[in-house]
């Protein structure tokens, strides 16, 4: 089974009944396919953007069913390290996003993402 991370802003889109119906459909496939994954990192963003009862409910169901990533000190120093060779790239990206990229690169992970960022991330040059 390959497990997907996915990212907050798949979750904006899937959460909100406004949210673009390609996203949504994308996002509704993992988690059908029983294989939806986060780290704390996203679900704190998620719950950070919870506006109101009918979503607080939505993604009270959703926690309980999804694989929790722990952060390690590893994923940390990876991420670190990932930051470091952004910048000498020229390539600004949150530090949010690059600990995610990093969570889901130790995991082994794809990341259902509307991002650019994670796209600049894995077109960076290795070294």
């Amino acid at each position: 089974m390959a497990w997907v991370m996915i990212d907050t802003s798949s979750w904006t889109h899937a959460l909100r009944r406004g949210g673009d119906q390609i996203v949504r459909d994308r996002v509704q496939q993992v988690l059908d396919s029983g294989t939806a994954a986060w780290c704390d990192m996203v679900r704190l963003e998620v719950w950070n953007g919870v506006r109101n009862d009918a979503e607080r409910q939505s993604l009270s169901r959703l926690d309980g069913n999804l694989l929790k990533l722990p952060i390690s000190g590893e994923i940390w120093e990876k991420a670190s390290e990932l930051a470091s060779r952004a910048r000498s790239h020229g390539l600004t990206v949150p530090a949010s996003d690059v600990l995610i990229f990093a969570c889901a690169l130790h995991y082994g992970l794809g990341i259902e993402h509307v991002d650019r960022h994670y796209d600049l991330l894995a077109a960076m040059p290795r070294n």
